[in-house]
């Protein structure tokens, strides 16, 4: 389900990585193993002076997650901060961006991203099946072109969630844009290989 990124490399003026959601609150038995892969990406993104925008999600009191699901996590601040492994890059991030909805296309979200110029966005993060979906299918609606990187997400529900959403992702927002972390590190390195 991964193909490659047509060009042997990217701009990483014009490319920016989207970590969506690595926080605290969304670390389980389910979604705990895809940190590596996510530190190493951040730090391969970072180490080729490319931006990197890390997100948290906020779920506010009466929210429609509360309302209409039930689900009341994400409150304190320890579940809503980053894990511990992001801090050293999120002192370095070009942004980091608190939400309240799943899409990282919060108005201050899409601003930020319009204003720096990007054209191709790159997510990794959890939940695939949530706010790593929602996002990319906002990217892809707003004109840019997302690219989700298939082994550096997860869901806290489990693999068959990470699974249904790539399988949307593939059908929605086409099966080329879905890469693995070992393919992004090449391209905004312009190697063949992945640089850790």
């Amino acid at each position: 389900m991964t193909a490659m990124w047509k060009a042997e490399w990217v701009d990483p003026r014009t490319t920016a990585l989207l970590v969506i959601d690595v926080q605290q609150g969304f670390v389980n038995q389910h979604s705990r193993g895809v940190l590596p892969a996510v530190v190493r990406l951040v730090d391969g993104w970072q180490a080729a002076g490319a931006p990197v925008v890390m997100s948290r999600f906020h779920n506010a009191a009466g929210s429609p997650y509360e309302t209409i699901t039930g689900w009341t996590r994400l409150r304190s601040p320890e579940e809503q901060a980053l894990v511990a492994d992001l801090a050293p890059f999120a002192a370095r991030a070009t942004a980091i961006i608190d939400k309240h909805q799943a899409s990282v296309f919060t108005p201050e979200g899409a601003r930020t991203i319009r204003a720096a110029g990007w054209t191709d966005l790159v997510l990794c993060g959890i939940d695939t099946d949530a706010c790593v979906y929602d996002s990319a299918v906002a990217a892809y609606q707003a004109g840019y072109r997302p690219w989700i990187v298939t082994d550096a997400c997860a869901s806290t529900g489990g693999a068959r969630y990470h699974d249904a959403a790539l399988l949307l992702a593939s059908r929605n927002i086409g099966p080329q844009q879905l890469i693995t972390s070992e393919v992004a590190l090449s391209r905004i390195h312009g190697t063949q290989g992945a640089h850790t």
